[in-house]
Order: C-alpha cells, then sequence, then structure tokens
C-alpha cells in the first residue's frame, strides 16, 4: 500500500487529505510534517483531523520520514514548499506540490530540482478546474481579439496570495493563443479614473470574504453577448481527491516536471 507523508497536515488542506486517506483512499498516512513552531506539533495527525489517532504524529522533519514508497503531498508556504523539494530530491522521492504563491524564482528552482526526482505540481487539483483551463486556449483563439477577458476569482479571507494560482492558470493559455505576455497586460484590480479599457489587456480580479472555497468566472465579453465559465469549488475534498489521485499516478511516472493537466490526460 502506498505510503503518504503530508507535509502542512494541520492546515485546511493537509488536515482533508490526511481525514480521506483515513476513511479509504487505498493509502496510508506514514509521516506528518508541520512548521517548527506549530500549535500542533507532536499531536497525532489523524486526531488534528478529526478522525481519531492513527499512530502517526506530526513532527518538523521531513527527512527521516522518506522510507520506501513514498509519496510527499505539500500544501504549506512557497519557502518551505522549495525547502521539502530540495529534500526529496536528494532522495529522489515523488512530491506532489498544492502550494500557490510561488514566485519565478521558486519555480525555475523546482523544475531544476524535476531532473533528479518526480515532481507533480499545480495550483488546483480539481478535475473541473483542470478541464477549464485546458479549454481556455482554444475559445479564446476562436473568438479571438474582439472579446474583452476578465477572471473573477474568489476565496476564503485567509488567503494570502492573490490573483489566485488557478486565475494564473486559467490566464495563460488566453494569453498564449492571443500571443500577449500576460505579465505586461494582466491588469489585477482598478480604482479611480483609470482610463478607457484597453484592448489588449485581461483583467484577474480577486475577493476575499469569509470561508468561500474557492470560485472562479472567466468573462469573455464581446459587443452584443457575454460568455461566462464558472467553475464552484464546495468543498476542499475536491482538492484533496485530486491530490491523491495525483499521488497514485506520480510513483509509476519517470523523473520530471508534471502538471494536473498530465495527471488527468488533459496535456
Amino acid at each position: 500500500m502506498l505510503g503518504l507523508v503530508v507535509c502542512g497536515a494541520a492546515g485546511r488542506m493537509g488536515s482533508t487529505v490526511v481525514r480521506l486517506i483515513h476513511e479509504g483512499a487505498g493509502m496510508r498516512v506514514v509521516g506528518a510534517v508541520e512548521s517548527l513552531n506549530h500549535p500542533q506539533i507532536n499531536k497525532d495527525a489523524g486526531e488534528v483531523a478529526g478522525v481519531g489517532k492513527i499512530g502517526v504524529p506530526i513532527t518538523a522533519g521531513l527527512a527521516p520520514l522518506l522510507k520506501g514508497q513514498v509519496v510527499v503531498v505539500e500544501f504549506t508556504a512557497p519557502e518551505a514548499t522549495l525547502e521539502h523539494a530540495k529534500i526529496v530530491a536528494q532522495k529522489s522521492v515523488p512530491i506532489v506540490i498544492g502550494t500557490t504563491g510561488l514566485n519565478q524564482k521558486q519555480l525555475n528552482e523546482i523544475k531544476r530540482l524535476s531532473r533528479r526526482t518526480r515532481i507533480m505540481m499545480s495550483a488546483n487539483m480539481s478535475l473541473g478546474v483542470n478541464l477549464l483551463v485546458s479549454l481556455m486556449g482554444k475559445v479564446a483563439e476562436t473568438l479571438g481579439e474582439d472579446y474583452d477577458v476578465e477572471i473573477v476569482e474568489a476565496h476564503h479571507r485567509f488567503k494570502k496570495d492573490a490573483p489566485s494560482g488557478t486565475a494564473l492558470a486559467l490566464a495563460r493559455p488566453i494569453a498564449e493563443a492571443l500571443k500577449r505576455d500576460l505579465d505586461k497586460v494582466g491588469v489585477c484590480g482598478r480604482k479611480g479614473i483609470v482610463g478607457e479599457r484597453t484592448k489588449k489587456e485581461i483583467g484577474l480580479l480577486s475577493v476575499r470574504a469569509g470561508d468561500i472555497v474557492g470560485e472562479h468566472t472567466v468573462i469573455f465579453g464581446g459587443m452584443g453577448e457575454r460568455i461566462e465559465f464558472i467553475h464552484r469549488a464546495q468543498s476542499r475534498e475536491t482538492f484533496a481527491r485530486g491530490a491523491l489521485r495525483a499521488a497514485q499516478w506520480l510513483v509509476k511516472q519517470k523523473k520530471g516536471l508534471y502538471s494536473m493537466q498530465d495527471v488527468l490526460g488533459l496535456a
């Protein structure tokens, strides 16, 4: 049975992963990791996840847990994720990364580390979102320059990065299809007298409120009509199940960097 080491085990996503494995995902939790000063350190990962004791304490060290056939599932912060990626690369252990907010330098380093192990990294693990991402380039290419593109994303009040990694993942294939540089044409919010909307810009608007799990709306606005693609996540289980599916898939692959598009056969 495949063993999973969950990094960020006391967080919203990590604890959901632990719970789903316990409820019967055909895998087992063999390790749980959190930051050194986290209040849940040394507590049982199952109790923290609300499923009772599973005999796996939450610890601060990843390296000692990488024994046998295991996959690391990572939902932490960018700095911790990069450090964990370096550790698994040294031991050639596969890792599924769901952390968002990584900067370009960190992403480049993870790509380099993928030469030494198997890495699956995705801003969003859900089947629905990844299907939507796979459609965006074709939609933009078909509609062309006459349709304005706006992406609105909404998440819970605790989310630290904006726009969301999923919003950026939706925007990139649109920008590529329209031959635009997203770093130059992306507009993250508007305020004041900003003037008429430019033809090339792609809007990326963020909402943070309450306990919203995740909502993304992609708008293609033309003169006389508007096309909207909407994805609403109703539970974090959607993302956790995707991460577990990715872990099972990743152990069968060669060294390299993969995305959820690869896992689902959409690439």
